[in-house]
C-alpha cells in the first residue's frame, strides 16, 4: 500500500495519541468524514491501524505493526538512514545485518560496495545482496519467521557466534528515554545480542518514530553501540546519553549530520 501524505499524518497522530477519531480528523484536514473513513479503512486493511467504533487505534506495545505496513512507515527517512550507514562501511569489510525494515534499507544502499562479506539473519537482505558478485552473502540457519523473513532462535544465535566482524547493523522496534533498545520477539532479541557481542563497531539504525513506541523485550542499552543513525533525535535524554557515552549521533534529517 502506498500511503498518501494525509494517511501518513494520520498514522503519526495515531502513533502519538494511541487512537484517532473520524470527526476530529475530518476537522483537522478539512475533509468530509466519509473521506476519513475511507482513509482509515485503507489503513486498517493494510493492518497499519486497528478499526474501532468512531475511529482507529495504533497497535499496542506488545505487538508489532505488520511487515508490509512497517515498510511504508517513514520510508523516505529509512532510505536516508540507510545511505548514511552504508557511507560508514568501507569496501573489504565484514558485517552483520540484522532483521528490520531500516536494516534492509542499509542493505539496499550497500549494493555498490566491493568485496563485502555480509552475514545476515534477514532473508530479504540476503535475497537482495546475492545478486551482486562483489558481495559474499552468508545466511544464518534457524527458524524462519513467516511474517517478515527473519531467522531467529538458538540455531541462529550459535551460528552468529562463529564470527567476529568489523561492523554490525542493528535496528530496534522502540527506544526508551533511558536508552533501552527494545523489541517484541525474545528469539529475535537473542540473535541481536549475539550480533552486538561479536562486532567491533555497532551501528544502530532507527527512525524517530521509534522514540514514540514501546516494546516489551530489552535488546541492549544505547551505550553498547558506537554509532546511532536516525532522521532526528527528538528525545533530549537520548542526545545526552550519546554525548556522555561517546556514541556518535548522526541525524540525516537535520543540520546535525
Amino acid at each position: 500500500m502506498f500511503l498518501s501524505d494525509r494517511q501518513t499524518e494520520i498514522v503519526g497522530m495515531a502513533r502519538s495519541n494511541g487512537r484517532v477519531f473520524v470527526e476530529e480528523l475530518a476537522s483537522h484536514f478539512s475533509v468530509t468524514p466519509q473521506t476519513i473513513r475511507k482513509d482509515l479503512n485503507d489503513l486498517c486493511d493494510a493492518q497499519i491501524l486497528t478499526r474501532v467504533h468512531g475511529g482507529a487505534t495504533f497497535p499496542t506495545g506488545t505487538e508489532n505493526v505488520k511487515y508490509d505496513a512497517r515498510r511504508q512507515i517513514a520510508a523516505t527517512e529509512k532510505q536516508a538512514i540507510g545511505l548514511a550507514a552504508a557511507g560508514l562501511i568501507p569496501n573489504n569489510a565484514s558485517l552483520f545485518i540484522n532483521i528490520g525494515t531500516t536494516t534492509e534499507a542499509v542493505g539496499e544502499a550497500l549494493t555498490n560496495h566491493q568485496e563485502l562479506m555480509v552475514i545476515t539473519n534477514n532473508i530479504n537482505v540476503a535475497n537482495r545482496l546475492r545478486l551482486f558478485p562483489m558481495i559474499e552473502v552468508v545466511i544464518a540457519g534457524g527458524v524462519v519467521r513467516g511474517s517478515d523473513g527473519g531467522i531467529v532462535g538458538e540455531a541462529a544465535v550459535d551460528f552468529i557466534r562463529q564470527f567476529k566482524v568489523d561492523y554490525a547493523v542493528i535496528g530496534a522496534s522502540a527506544i526508551d528515554e533511558d536508552g533501552a533498545l527494545l523489541d517484541y520477539d525474545f528469539r529475535e532479541v537473542k540473535v541481536a545480542q549475539a550480533i552486538i557481542a561479536n562486532a567491533r563497531h555497532v551501528i544502530l539504525v532507527a527512525d524517530s518514530t521509534k522514540f514514540e513506541r514501546t516494546a516489551p523485550v530489552r535488546i541492549a542499552q544505547l551505550p553498547q553501540v558506537h554509532t546511532f543513525i536516525t532522521d532526528r533525535c527528538i528525545t533530549p535524554s537520548i542526545r545526552r546519553l550519546c554525548q556522555e557515552n561517546s556514541v556518535k549521533l548522526i541525524e540525516t534529517g537535520s543540520a546535525h549530520v
